[in-house]
């Protein structure tokens, strides 16, 4: 005991930078593996005083309480679930993710706290955790309606809408008779039914549920969006109508208000809506949107203001740039993949028969949905969207190949004679994959795949798909920067939340680029934005003779396509080309300055200037 008292002393000026008030070594540091699982009588005095005091809603008490117990038993449950549900109370986000992860780890066969876990990453928008526990928690309660929502949500909260549908359909299944048309279930159903561009089908389903009174608020929402998904703008200004009856005043109604006239290109009713006296609040969101519709205005000096606010609140949410865990995989990538080492590789052949991959990279807000939206105008090529399966790969090659080191380092096992053939296991997994995701159209012999940041993974895709064409955007490193920083993004490690990081990201990832390049053959073609948007029919041509497919008018009217793109680009690629974005960073240059000596090299490398 007295070791123990020693050792708290010791830690006593010291806490947590996650910002749970515990010591590291009981917090982010704990040695999980050595953390015992401690039952409530251990603790039980102050376990009913904690929840004494939470119920009365003394919170500095019920924390205080709950730390005491984590600094002598960091695994104690009951204390860790309190802890977990103070911080998020308290919108501590890296405390109560810290709390809730530790659980997870400790408890990891508790369906109830995988539960919890998803649908709080969820809510987070923190997706790969989101999707770490409702995977486990569909092993643990396959049986259960409940997982088989909340995986849908996942799944359509990362664009799988058919990998979705199959999750609400089984818990349509699943539910107890009379739950089988509730309301969050089938409104469910209904995003993943748009997403698929299934239009007249989510429809229906909204409907029945108005019919039955019971479409509350962000069904409502969901609906618009819907329709003007369809392009059917006065029905959603109908249901925002009809939604502002019910909910007056209500910043969500008036930020997608907002955004419904700047799409129809009316900005100044648009900030009128966003600004109206009766919105109640400012939320993040309202931010975005009025930045947005200030840069349509001209007014750049106030659209910057409100996107720095947007982003200041988002870190102050939680979201902040992973720069070490993006240096390390960088890092490893750039030592893996040399020239000598790629040599020893093995490639997988073509697997005959199958639609093969069209690779569209480029960093988010560079041109990528303009692209795909054109080919997949061509009728041998199908629409993959953004198929998240090289990343999956990536993650999973160190299991998939029985390796003891993670990736890149796991792809070393295919140097040994009785593992070479695993590429082309690899390459069937991804084939496989993008068929259950419904990227192939049977008959057409291409379809498209434009994840974003896939190039951080171009060594891994050209040992898979050695003859796959990779088309790379190329455009303005200001520009993209300005556009990442201007949207709400969470790719490549959270570098969105700030100027400076989005700028050291994308400067990370093109030096990536260039080593891919330099150190093994890659078909690799790169469209400049810039010269796409001025020189549509040339660019467009070039591109389809690199694929290997003849010209079709078809391509140059990609605008007409009635398919749903899921992006931050959906309402830019439903009109004719337009140049208006080119050099946007000219209007921003002022604030712009701080990122210019993080991007000067690649600015250099890629042939642009900077014209002040």
């Amino acid at each position: 005991m007295l070791d123990l008292i020693e050792k708290q002393d010791a830690d006593s000026g010291s806490t947590c930078p996650c910002g749970s008030g515990l010591s590291p070594h009981n917090c982010c540091e704990l040695d999980l593996g050595q953390a015992e699982l401690v039952p409530p009588e251990r603790h039980a005095e102050a376990l009913t005083a904690l929840t004494r005091a939470y119920h009365a809603g003394d919170r500095e008490e019920a924390r205080r309480l709950a730390t005491e117990v984590l600094e002598v038993s960091p695994g104690q449950r009951e204390a860790l679930g309190a802890l977990f549900n103070l911080m998020r109370e308290a919108g501590q986000w890296q405390a109560a993710a810290s709390a809730i992860n530790r659980m997870a780890h400790l408890y990891s066969d508790d369906a109830t706290i995988r539960s919890v876990a998803a649908s709080f990453f969820l809510e987070r928008t923190d997706l790969p955790h989101a999707h770490a526990h409702g995977r486990m928690l569909v092993r643990l309660a396959p049986e259960e309606s409940v997982a088989h929502l909340l995986m849908g949500r996942i799944f359509l909260a990362g664009g799988k809408a058919q990998a979705a549908e199959i999750h609400l359909e089984t818990a349509e299944q699943l539910a107890h008779p009379d739950k089988r048309n509730a309301p969050d279930l089938q409104a469910a159903r209904a995003i993943a039914l748009r997403d698929q561009g299934r239009f007249a089908a989510a429809r229906a389903i909204y409907e029945r549920i108005s019919a039955e009174g019971n479409l509350v608020l962000p069904m409502l929402l969901d609906w618009a969006a819907l329709e003007e998904s369809a392009r059917d703008f006065p029905a959603a200004f109908a249901l925002l109508d009809r939604a502002d009856t019910i909910h007056a005043g209500d910043v969500r109604v008036a930020v997608m208000r907002a955004g419904l006239h700047r799409r129809v290109k009316e900005p100044e009713r648009a900030l009128a809506a966003i600004d109206a006296p009766n919105v109640a609040g400012e939320g993040a969101g309202s931010l975005l949107t009025k930045g947005q519709i200030l840069d349509s205005l001209g007014r750049y000096d106030e659209a910057f203001a409100c996107f720095d606010g947007y982003k200041a609140r988002i870190r102050e949410a939680g979201a902040r740039y992973l720069a070490d865990d993006a240096n390390q995989l960088v890092t490893s990538l750039k030592g893996f993949f040399t020239p000598g080492r790629t040599r020893l590789l093995p490639r997988a052949a073509v697997r005959e028969g199958s639609p093969q991959p069209i690779f569209i990279v480029g960093f988010p807000r560079s041109g990528t949905t303009l692209v795909e939206q054109t080919l997949i105008s061509h009728p041998n090529i199908s629409a993959g969207d953004e198929l998240p399966i090289i990343h999956s790969i990536a993650q999973r090659a160190q299991l998939l190949l029985g390796s003891p080191g993670p990736y890149p380092i796991a792809l070393s096992e295919l140097w040994l004679g009785d593992r070479r053939g695993h590429v082309e296991t690899l390459r069937d997994l991804y084939l496989n994959e993008a068929h259950e995701m419904g990227a192939v159209t049977p008959g057409k012999g291409w379809f498209t795949d434009k994840m974003p940041l896939n190039e951080t993974h171009l060594g891994l895709i050209s040992l898979l798909f050695p003859n796959a064409p990779i088309i790379h955007l190329v455009r303005h490193p200001l520009d993209v920067v300005l556009s990442v920083f201007s949207n709400a993004l969470t790719h490549g490690f959270y570098c969105a939340s700030a100027l400076e990081s989005a700028a050291t990201h994308y400067a990370l990832i093109a030096d990536l680029i260039a080593h891919y390049r330099a150190a093994m053959p890659i078909r690799y073609h790169a469209v400049r934005y810039e010269e796409l948007v001025t020189n549509q029919e040339r660019e467009v041509r070039t591109m389809l003779d690199f694929i290997g497919e003849p010209f079709d008018p078809a391509v140059l009217a990609f605008h007409e396509n009635a398919r749903h793109a899921r992006t931050a680009s959906y309402a830019q690629v439903t009109e004719k080309l337009y140049t208006r974005s080119r050099f946007r960073y000219r209007n921003y240059l002022e604030h712009l300055e701080p990122v210019i000596p993080i991007l000067a090299p690649a600015i250099e490398r890629l042939g642009y200037t900077i014209e002040r």
